[in-house]
């Protein structure tokens, strides 16, 4: 996934009210980001951070700027636009890069499903196989080189692991995809310390056979590409 026009970047002052963050230009301009992260966002919105920004010049939006991605002190990039997590996801599914997740030739997204009425990212259908349900989520909580998800207590995340499970024991295979897009993570667990009940399901989900995988991806300020298969520790 290539950013198209170009981002530009600033540095970050702060977060606030969890859709808007101020920056400052290289210029000295003071500015206003869309965030689209309802997430904690933990690590990832430290002020002094450079931060990388779309523009937008469609007039009906009440903000030109949207904060893509976080540059830290460190030198860690991080995709805080959790909307580009199914994006990467689906052009990885086209390209054939997900090796476990290959050989659909059909491919359907937000499909309603289950009894709870969720929808799933996405679905990979074939005439010789069963159906195949997809759950993304973006992994960006870092400790030490360490991936957790989530970054604060999902109730949400917890109902999707229940419908996948109602999947399995449906007959159809269901894959809870971590689409890692933070540079410095090297493998996935569940943020027990966080959010205890979603590990618990989790541990659960696994047993009664959906797949969990997790895939690192490649990040500039010019684009990302999922590409790296990741370890997964419950």
């Amino acid at each position: 996934m290539e950013f198209t026009p170009a981002l530009w970047h600033a540095v970050l002052i702060k977060r606030y009210k969890r859709f808007l963050a101020d920056a400052v230009t290289p210029q000295g301009e003071t500015i206003t980001l869309h965030c689209p992260n309802t997430g904690a966002m933990t690590g990832c919105a430290t002020p002094g951070d450079t931060v990388w920004y779309s523009t937008s010049d469609n007039p009906k939006r009440k903000l030109p700027y949207t904060w893509e991605l976080t540059e830290t002190a460190q030198g860690a990039l991080i995709c805080v636009n959790t909307l580009r997590a199914n994006t990467v996801v689906r052009e990885a599914l086209d390209a054939g890069r997900l090796s476990e997740l290959s050989g659909y030739p059909r491919l359907r997204s937000e499909v309603k499903y289950g009894a709870e009425r969720s929808r799933i990212d996405f679905m990979l259908q074939a005439d010789d196989r069963v159906n195949c349900y997809i759950e993304v989520k973006s992994v960006t909580l870092s400790e030490a080189g360490q991936g957790f998800f989530p970054d604060a207590v999902t109730e949400r995340g917890q109902k999707h692991l229940r419908e996948l499970m109602s999947v399995v024991e449906g007959g159809e295979r269901a894959v809870l995809l971590f689409a890692v897009l933070h540079s410095a993570i090297g493998q996935v667990s569940p943020a027990r310390h966080i959010d205890a009940r979603y590990a618990q399901l989790l541990s659960e989900a696994q047993q009664k056979g959906v797949e969990v995988l997790a895939y690192g991806a490649e990040l500039s300020s010019r684009g990302i590409t999922l590409n790296a298969p990741l370890p997964v520790f419950l």
